[in-house]
């Protein structure tokens, strides 16, 4: 069993910085790829961004890429969302998932949700 619980959303300006954290309880966290999806009011959930069980591999929705970064850190069980240049169109809610398998960009194959954290952009 993982936990996951997100935390670093909030309100921010068009062209501003956040960096999202999701702590992870458990022992296994390093053998969980992990990733990252949001979803906008009336819209469904959408992928962001994965990263393998070891950091060596990661993989980004168009919209973010070369706006967001994913990492981990297993020692300390979290890994992190670096969003940069935000725009109007990242507001949503942010959840963080595990997966025991391999990461995917489908969030029907994770295993594991946290409850979310808000991200709001300002225009």
């Amino acid at each position: 069993q993982v936990q996951l619980v997100e935390s670093g959303g909030g309100l921010v300006q068009a062209g501003g910085s956040l960096r999202l954290s999701c702590a992870a309880s458990g022992r296994t966290f390093s053998s969980y790829a992990m990733g990252w999806f949001r979803q906008a009011p009336g819209k469904e959930r959408e992928f962001v961004a994965h990263i393998s069980w070891s950091g060596g591999s990661t993989y980004y929705a168009d919209s973010v890429k070369g706006r967001f970064t994913i990492s981990r850190d297993n020692a300390k069980n979290t890994v992190y969302l670096q969003m940069n240049s935000l725009k109007p169109d990242d507001t949503a809610v942010y959840y963080c998932a595990a997966r025991r398998s391999g990461s995917s960009s489908k969030g029907t194959f994770y295993d594991y949700w946290g409850q979310g954290t808000q991200v709001t952009v300002s225009s």
